[in-house]
């Protein structure tokens, strides 16, 4: 094309324009704008090479191939806002404004570098025009250009220069680069850069377009991160309350079930997705319930629309039918969240397994009651022979006062012996490891000092069945003839009269055991566990004519153990 020196000399005229327009010093490339979206030249860089244009051209191909800019810019910018709005999809959003970027500056290569929240550096996360192969280079390039960053910025020289080498490293051929960051509510996100493969003047559409295009990226790179924060924060959130050994649900105002976590779904019986939509009756239903549950608490206003004062949360517990027809100890403590205004969004539930604490409280009970009845008894026996002895109209025999006496140390045993049991059941509880006197220990030898102190009052045969050459074990003398003292009277306890009791051992290369054999009632194999719990006792006709603490196989099980052993 033919230019007259008209021509030549506006095409001259405008460039002394732009230049009075550009004055590049020290210009800090991430200033914040005064608003989210602006034409402030300041944050344009552009970088010429210096291969010169045509002599006296001042050629424009966009100028030449676009003449309704407005219009195509518009059609762009609606592309890239219907784009933001109807999905999160940062990716195409970034490639959408690469593409009306490339089109409206009649650029070859376009790249979108995002920063880093993490380290803060700048990594090319769209491209138009390059291929993958050069991206690693690119972003060491924008490092470098980061890393130089001072207080006051960096020099038009040195953005230009690295610009320069930005296109040098993509295509030599590459003659113009422009830099526009992308920048939201005066917070850097991240940088558009377009290189051109001719030489030419930037002229105000080239800005105002590059300008709008980088301010729709950077909105839709705002709401990426916001939704990824969300999303990111819902996930921990999840995890918190699935990996919660505790229930937790949200129901709506209508109370429908809007998500149940993992312990819900293993207290109830009912998966997340099952549970889904239904009325909270079809799922929580009560076998016996305390209190006021969430229906009858709705009713009477609590957590009613509009209510200012804070609302306390609403606690019930009871017996929940499971999906199995099983039955669950549980508690659920209700709280309302409400809106800005007052209004009833959501109901949050929290839902406990109480099932222990019930069994603490029936074991409390059980302890009280049967430690009343073991210190009653011996107590009383001692109280009677006692004021027997002492009275003043009766003069009793030696063998009388010896008797009595031996009655009364007896029964002062007894209550020594249940108060050690107290003492060592609660050193157990509190995770205080037992203290073992260990030196050899005689296992036949122990075991007939329990059978010589027992069968005196026995009414049953007892028998001892030890092979002769039994070895000798490391242990704690005293506590092992505890725990024989024990089996062999539960056996006796239990076993009819004039049965045989046999207490026995055998032995292999590696363990002994000892064996307390009886031709009692035996024991439910559903309590076969159950019978190591503290305070514990099978409920039946027989074990409520016996007496007993409840203690003793506890601590057996806890002395064997403390030996490395098991019972």
């Amino acid at each position: 094309m033919r230019w007259t020196a008209h021509s030549q000399r506006a095409c001259a005229l405008k460039r002394r324009r732009w230049a009075m327009m550009w004055p590049w010093s020290a210009r800090r490339l991430w200033r914040p704008r005064r608003a989210a979206i602006s034409t402030s030249q300041r944050w344009i860089g552009a970088s010429e090479t210096t291969q010169p244009a045509a002599r006296g051209a001042c050629y424009n191909p966009a100028m030449l191939m676009r003449p309704d800019l407005r219009t195509q810019q518009r059609d762009f910018l609606l592309s890239i806002s219907r784009a933001i709005t109807a999905q999160l999809d940062q990716s195409e959003v970034l490639r959408r404004v690469l593409q009306a970027s490339l089109a409206m500056l009649a650029g070859r290569v376009g790249i979108i570098a995002l920063t880093d929240r993490a380290d803060g550096r700048l990594v090319i996360r769209a491209y138009r025009g390059i291929s993958a192969d050069i991206v690693p280079q690119l972003n060491h390039l924008l490092h470098e250009l980061m890393s130089a960053r001072g207080e006051a910025g960096f020099s038009r020289e040195f953005l230009n220069a690295k610009l320069q080498e930005m296109a040098d490293a993509i295509d030599k051929r590459l003659q113009q680069s422009i830099a526009m960051p992308l920048v939201f509510a005066q917070n850097p996100l991240g940088l558009l850069v377009v290189f051109r493969s001719y030489h030419t003047a930037i002229t105000p559409e080239d800005l105002s377009a590059l300008q709008s295009f980088a301010d729709q990226a950077a909105i839709a790179v705002n709401n990426a991160q916001l939704y990824g924060a969300i999303a990111h924060e819902r996930q921990r959130l999840s995890a918190i309350l699935n990996s919660s050994g505790d229930g937790f649900f949200t129901m709506s105002p209508s109370l429908r079930f809007l998500q149940v976590n993992t312990a819900f779904e293993r207290m109830t019986g009912w998966r997340n997705a099952e549970a889904l939509d239904k009325h909270k009756s079809e799922i929580i239903n009560w076998a016996r319930l305390e209190g006021s549950d969430i229906e009858k608490a709705l009713s009477a206003g609590w957590a009613a629309d509009g209510r200012a004062e804070p609302i306390e949360s609403l606690y019930v517990e009871g017996e929940l039918i499971r999906r199995d027809s099983s039955e669950l100890s549980i508690g659920i403590t209700y709280a309302p969240l409400r809106s800005a205004v007052g209004e009833l969004v959501s109901i949050i539930g929290n839902v406990r397994d109480i099932t222990n604490f019930r069994k603490a409280q029936e074991m409390q009970s059980v302890f009280i009651s049967t430690v009343h009845h073991e210190l009653r008894t011996p107590i009383a026996i001692i109280k009677g022979y006692a004021s027997t002895l002492g009275r003043d109209d009766v003069e009793w025999g030696k063998e009388a006062v010896r008797d009595y006496a031996g009655i009364i140390e007896d029964e002062a045993d007894r209550l020594t012996a249940l108060v050690e049991d107290l003492l060592t059941a609660s050193k157990i509880q509190a995770a205080q490891q037992l203290y073992l006197h260990i030196a050899s220990v005689d296992l036949p030898a122990v075991a007939g000092q329990s059978v010589a102190r027992l069968e005196s009052g026995a009414s049953q045969d007892i028998a001892l069945s030890f092979p002769d050459d039994f070895p000798l074990i490391q242990g704690d003398s005293a506590r092992l003839r505890q725990v024989i003292d024990n089996l062999l009277t539960n056996a006796i306890k239990y076993s009819p009269a004039d049965s045989t009791v046999t207490v026995g051992g055998r032995y292999s290369l590696t363990t002994v055991t000892v064996f307390v054999r009886d031709q009692g009632p035996g024991i439910p194999k559903d309590q076969l566990e159950r019978i190591f719990e503290r305070f514990y006792r099978i409920d039946d006709r027989l074990t409520r004519r016996t007496q007993g603490t409840g203690l003793g196989l506890y601590l057996a099980r806890a002395i064997v153990q403390a030996h490395g052993g098991d019972i």
